[in-house]
């Protein structure tokens, strides 16, 4: 199976446990679990889950609860890409090719549907239909907590918002990156090795291969905020030059910025030699970040 296929037929089981999960309701609260769904239905490249999904089948582990985690690690995405949209962060005014979460309802109800689908994740890595095995459940719910907080995406969500004020150099770009999107990307990655319970060198070989996929996603991202179209994203672009935010195309040029994400990507690949030869979709999904448009 191709990449292209795999991730298409990962996102549409992804789509269906999600609308399974996150529930319609007729009580007066409806409208959160409305806005909740919206936020999290309904497209993007389900990149994390992929990699959930991918580096459980490495270990064996059961795909019913390997799909779990990846519910959670996207519902805990799409809270951050809720509340990146807000007017007091970006003010994003599209997202996924349809309005944003605040756009189609209201701001309240955007903050609030965030906070739903960020605390639900952590509910559904905490019932026992994760993992029969209490201690696994622990690791999964301390990793993703330490992905998503201060030491992680919340603390890079706040460099990104100095950034607008103050001039970062390359190292401070790189930590904030690291920090915004590749801990996620990192959890997604060992989520596989948590679950089932990988030995040191292979969990150490996922956390590597993350380390560097992270990055090469990250001035993909940048390149395509320069270079890319809304059509094509979902989103608007150039929204970092306007804010006068240093990032990798901005500090080593577009040249310079593909040349380093194109020698991440092998280096991420590299990493995976540790699997002989089962981990070829992982190793994909490293040129992929690299090759997108969207």
């Amino acid at each position: 199976m191709t990449l292209k296929n795999a991730m298409a037929e990962m996102a549409d089981l992804l789509e269906q446990a999600i609308a399974r999960l996150v529930p319609v309701t007729d009580l007066p609260e409806a409208p959160l679990f409305e806005a909740m769904r919206y936020g999290s239905l309904g497209g993007g490249k389900r990149l994390r889950p992929f990699l959930v999904m991918q580096s459980s089948s490495l270990f064996g582990v059961n795909p019913d609860c390997a799909l779990r985690v990846a519910v959670a690690v996207e519902l805990v995405h799409c809270y951050s890409l809720i509340h990146d949209d807000l007017p007091a962060m970006d003010d994003g005014t599209t997202r996924r090719g349809r309005p944003t979460v605040h756009r189609q309802f209201d701001e309240a109800t955007a903050i609030l549907a965030g906070d739903g689908l960020l605390t639900y994740a952590f509910e559904l890595l905490a019932d026992p239909a994760t993992h029969e095995d209490p201690n696994v459940r622990c690791q999964l719910v301390a990793a993703l907590a330490r992905a998503a907080g201060p030491q992680g995406m919340v603390g890079g969500q706040m460099l990104d918002l100095i950034a607008e004020h103050e001039t970062f150099d390359l190292g401070t770009t790189t930590r904030l990156q690291r920090m915004k999107t590749g801990e996620l990307i990192a959890f997604s990655s060992e989520a596989g090795a948590i679950l089932g319970k990988a030995s040191p060198p292979q969990h150490h070989a996922l956390r590597a291969y993350a380390h560097d996929l992270g990055l090469a996603f990250q001035i993909a991202d940048d390149l395509l905020d320069v270079e890319g179209t809304e059509a094509e994203t979902g989103k608007a672009v150039g929204r970092d030059a306007q804010a006068g935010k240093a990032t990798f195309v901005s500090i080593l040029g577009r040249d310079r910025a593909r040349a380093q994400a194109e020698m991440l990507a092998r280096q991420a690949a590299e990493h995976l030699e540790i699997f002989e030869g089962r981990a070829d979709m992982l190793k994909a999904v490293a040129d992929f970040v690299v090759a997108r448009r969207a």
